[in-house]
């Protein structure tokens, strides 16, 4: 490893964002499998277990970002690894629970096992989410002339840990005690803290250049606020968290958006709330439609002998090895013409995916591979952009955009998403089958409105063959129809990000803004 202190510091970080990517996927792979199947989940309490390990992230990497150049850096990474320790053991605690017990003592164990899981992945989300906290304003100040570059080769630990996920999947795939599998998160997290410990962190590109506190919430502003901390209490406030509802979400969003006002006197900055409407759809379609796809090319996989954990292993690998490639195509495109071009082959993935729906495995991992492409450079580069156009924003607005996206699709995205399979699939079946359409569809709620869904027990009572063929087309044909329509998000972000170019052209061209000079004009 180099004895540059920089470079130290930074694979101390690449390292910790590979822990999270490892931790995340194998908890989701053992919540749709072993979890499911030795505590006796249904799929709402598999769902709500896997939602325990997502959420605090977008909520932690916010909070965080207040106060982090005040606790340090050093803290921020050092609670981060704890939570790794303390949701390890809860989850050796849970195995413990149902561990040789039958009867009533196993019903018994198995409610306590789900309770110690799902607390410790909530503390487990909360640690994923103080890494990006502190690498993220690290890397940027690390290599400030340079930060497109960097937050990716950065956040290339991300596929990086899902490619050891996967890996570690497959060889693992007869393994009866995940005990092993959850414990290799321990390997990643010792190695990142015993290389981050006796490193002397860095002051913030924001306090190095003299900006004060003040003038960093400036940056985010009330919009800021308002998009941040909204999402933000929407999540606590869900069902399956604290429950308090939308009434109380809008009332806590309300105060910290009057704060804002008061101690800032400020909007925030035009173009930071450009690129925050910009990346609620563009990280709806990289992680919602990212796992969507991923999904339907796991049934040919299946079909052809392969365990479906290879599908993970080769996007993620495209995504591992493009992002080191990312400097030289942001100083040729700059990161607002790689974004752009980034969103069209995206679009052009969904539409091609959208296409395959009787393709062999060929057809669908070249579509895939297209749409992989597409979404590679989307998280790290619109981090980058952040940072380069609003610097005096510091670790609040880096990782607010973050948070942001994480958030959008919890509570968004990802309903949306449903919304739009169901919708397509009603609409298919009542044009196929009016009478079947009626008998086994149901009005439903979400946060946008009502629709009309296909109710898994009425169509699991179809027994006649034509009805069965029926319900298993339209789910199909809704389904792909669906992922056709998602392609109108990266659309929307391409014709932002044209936008963008153009004014950046009326400009004099692409620049990063430089702190310094900001600092000495504006003053503190």
């Amino acid at each position: 490893m180099s004895n540059n202190p920089n470079k130290i510091l930074f694979w101390g970080c690449f390292i910790a964002l590979i822990t999270t990517s490892y931790a995340f996927i194998s908890r989701m792979i053992l919540c749709g499998g072993q979890f499911a199947t030795d505590f006796g989940l249904d799929k709402v309490s598999v769902g709500e277990l896997q939602g325990a390990g997502i959420w605090p992230f977008g909520v932690s990497i916010i909070l965080f970002s207040l106060f982090i150049d005040r606790i340090g850096y050093k803290v921020a990474m050092v609670f981060s690894f704890v939570s790794y320790l303390i949701y390890t053991a809860m989850a050796f605690a849970a195995y413990a629970s149902i561990h040789g017990l039958t009867g009533d003592a196993l019903v018994a164990g198995q409610k306590h096992g789900y309770q110690l899981l799902y607390w410790g992945s909530i503390i487990l989300g909360l640690g994923n989410g103080s890494v990006e906290s502190y690498a993220n304003p690290i890397v940027t100040t690390m290599f400030n002339t340079d930060k497109v570059k960097w937050l990716n080769r950065l956040h290339a630990g991300w596929p990086g840990g899902l490619v050891l996920g996967g890996l570690c999947t497959i060889a693992l795939a007869d393994n009866k005690d995940w005990r092993i599998t959850l414990g290799l998160i321990l390997l990643p997290a010792i190695i990142f803290f015993l290389i981050l410990i006796s490193q002397t962190f860095p002051r913030s590109e924001r306090e190095q250049a003299g900006v004060s506190y003040v003038s960093m919430l400036k940056e985010l502003g009330a919009f800021g606020a308002l998009v941040g901390f909204g999402l933000v209490f929407a999540q606590l406030g869900q069902p399956d968290v604290f429950g308090w509802g939308t009434n109380v979400s809008w009332v806590l969003t309300g105060v910290v958006v009057l704060a804002f006002v008061v101690i800032t006197k400020s909007v925030g900055r035009l173009i930071l709330a450009f690129l925050i409407l910009i990346m609620m759809p563009q990280a709806t379609t990289e992680l919602g439609t990212n796992g969507w796809i991923t999904s339907l090319m796991e049934d040919p996989m299946k079909a052809a002998g392969y365990n479906p954990a290879w599908v993970l292993v080769y996007t993620s690998s495209i995504m591992l090895i493009l992002r080191f490639c990312a400097g030289p195509l942001a100083h040729k495109f700059s990161p607002v013409g790689l974004l752009a071009a980034c969103s069209g082959l995206a679009a052009l993935g969904i539409l091609a995916l959208s296409q395959t729906a009787h393709a062999g495995t060929g057809v669908i991992f070249a579509a895939a591979t297209l749409f992989g492409v597409g979404i590679t450079f989307f998280w790290p580069t619109i981090l980058g952009l952040t940072s380069e156009q609003c610097p005096r924003g510091g670790a609040l607005t880096l990782n607010a955009m973050g948070g942001i996206g994480m958030l959008a699709v919890g509570i968004l995205g990802a309903p949306f998403l449903g919304y739009m399979q169901e919708t397509s699939a009603t609409q298919q079946l009542a044009t196929a089958s009016p009478a079947l359409y009626q008998s086994v569809t149901v009005e439903k709620q979400y946060l946008l409105g009502g629709y009309r869904a296909i109710d898994p027990v009425k169509s699991a009572a179809v027994t006649d063959a034509a009805g069965a063929a029926a319900l298993h087309t339209a789910t199909t044909t809704g389904q792909f129809t669906a992922l056709g329509k998602m392609a109108m998000f990266p659309a929307f972000t391409f014709a932002c990000y044209l936008a963008l170019l153009l004014y950046f052209k009326g400009r004099g061209g692409y620049k990063a803004v430089e702190l310094t000079q900001t600092a000495r004009k504006r003053g503190k």
